[in-house]
């Protein structure tokens, strides 16, 4: 805990964030500095519990409840609340191997089950965590990690979330760690699919280097299954987490899908990212939004992404379409109670972008699209949707119905397709015969994640389906622990 009366004396104070009339007019960091005086108040709201649901890491309703990675979270609030930053910086460390990675785009489920916050404000977790490890950096508390070497060998395919945490603890145990990347730079999904504005890129950058300095290898621009055999990795080395993500994007099976101008969001993000990287988006080698008229189909927070991409390009207008009703701006106990992860209303910050440049939210709910149509040239100008409403049908189940005389047609000149992932692509799990589960995830027991064949593991999305970044850092820590065991017979992870 930190103050034993600090959740009566202190409120909870957000995070600053530069204005939306600044920040849209480049690529930046949202968040602004914060005073630690500041910071010390909200540990100290953190209250004697008794039992702290914020580490909980359960999954309630489909949905996770406390933090996935176990963070003992209290602790550390003490900590800075006492300023004894780099104790803090210990504790956090325990459990979170990139708390750089989480502070920033971690939705927070510790704080949707902060006992505080089933009657008042929960504790700024996520804030104070990003402080932390701000501070850590900076003061030069963060180095990397060796280990006496054991001689035993790894491969782990994909350098995402999941596969950066495998790597992670399995060199610090003293493994040989060598981690394949198709793409020309590390990082997976933390570089190429998540925008700089909310993750800037030296920030994944500065946890590389100093996993490199730690002994970690990275084969870039390797694709496995295809420029090297998953077979080759299996015979090479003692051991292979498959760490590749859930990558098939899925599609809308609409007249239409076909035309120029439509395009799955995890695209346009990744060519955003590497021209911006590459060039400061001088090669044109991206997916450009300058003045068109853009529609978003699919909400989350890829759907937000490409809202803020769009508006920074300097789009007409912008709108996304969600299938589900809008949230309420409260939860509703009844059906969501505490400590489920609060099921209300967000504005995110391509939300608030939007409604600052042009004056209401872009989102439209309870909207199914019909068609999407094309001019002679064969290039998107039009999306044509019905309004739905949901009803039981006949087995219980819910299900969209056309509410008649709603049909509307919306200018588009860019098409973008958020609407998640089906599971992993197929190569390796058909080269190497990998048994998948009823969604098409790799198949692994969670906390044992071995798959069917001999010295092969799984990890993150590959394994689970798509998820939050903070599952696959821990599954990849407890697969890392697995492989330990399997070759060392014990593990310290």
């Amino acid at each position: 805990m930190g103050k034993a009366t600090g959740f009566l004396e202190y409120e909870r104070i957000n995070p600053k964030k530069r204005s939306p009339e600044e920040r849209i007019k480049d690529w930046n960091e949202l968040r602004l500095p914060r005073d630690p005086e500041v910071i010390k108040t909200q540990g100290a709201r953190c209250m004697d519990c008794g039992v702290p649901f914020c580490h909980g890491g359960v999954l309630l309703n489909g949905m996770a409840s406390g933090c996935p990675l176990h963070n003992l979270i209290p602790e550390w609030n003490e900590l800075v609340y006492k300023g004894q930053w780099e104790e803090a910086y210990r504790r956090l460390t325990r459990t979170s191997p990139f708390p750089e990675f989480t502070s920033r785009v971690c939705p927070a489920p510790c704080e949707g089950a902060c006992t505080e916050g089933y009657i008042m404000e929960s504790v700024t977790i996520n804030s104070i965590e990003y402080e932390i490890i701000e501070k850590a950096f900076a003061e030069g508390w963060v180095a990397p990690k060796k280990a006496k070497a054991t001689g035993k060998k790894i491969a782990v395919v994909g350098s995402g979330p999941s596969g950066m945490s495998a790597a992670y603890y399995l060199n610090a145990v003293g493994h040989d760690v060598t981690v394949y990347e198709r793409n020309d730079r590390a990082g997976g999904l933390m570089m190429y699919g998540i925008p700089n504005m909310k993750l800037e890129k030296r920030v994944v950058e500065r946890r590389l280097e100093l996993m490199k300095a730690s002994g970690i290898q990275f084969v870039l621009n390797t694709e496995v299954g295809k420029d090297i055999s998953a077979q080759e990795l299996v015979d090479r080395f003692d051991a292979v987490v498959l760490c590749a993500g859930a990558t098939k994007a899925r599609g809308l099976e609409v007249e239409g899908k076909e035309l120029k101008g439509v395009h799955f969001a995890v695209d346009f993000l990744k060519v955003n990212t590497k021209s911006l990287l590459d060039s400061d988006l001088k090669d044109g080698n991206y997916i450009s939004a300058k003045g068109k008229n853009v529609i978003i189909i699919g909400g989350g927070d890829t759907g937000t992404d490409c809202v803020a991409t769009s508006i920074r390009h300097g789009c007409q207008s912008v709108y996304q379409f969600e299938i589900m009703p809008e949230p309420p701006k409260k939860r509703i106990e009844e059906s969501n109670p505490w400590p489920e992860w609060p099921m209300k209303l967000k504005v995110d910050y391509g939300q608030e972008e939007a409604i600052s440049l042009y004056g209401k939210d872009p989102r439209n709910y309870l909207i199914s699209t019909k068609k999407i149509v094309g001019n002679e040239n064969g290039e998107v100008k039009e999306v044509h949707t019905v309004e739905i409403t949901w009803v039981k049908n006949s087995s219980g189940r819910m299900v969209p119905q056309e509410v008649s005389g709603s049909e509307k047609v919306w200018k588009a000149d860019l098409v973008l397709l958020a609407m998640g992932f089906l599971g992993p692509e197929d190569m390796i799990p058909n080269e190497l015969k990998l048994e998948r589960d009823s969604r098409s995830n790799v198949k692994a027991e969670y906390e044992v994640f071995e798959t069917n064949v001999e010295k092969v593991f799984t990890a993150g999305d590959m394994r689970r389906g798509q998820s939050l970044i903070v599952w696959a850092i821990q599954e990849g820590k407890l697969a890392a622990r697995e492989v330990d065991k399997y070759l060392m017979g014990k593990s310290a992870i």
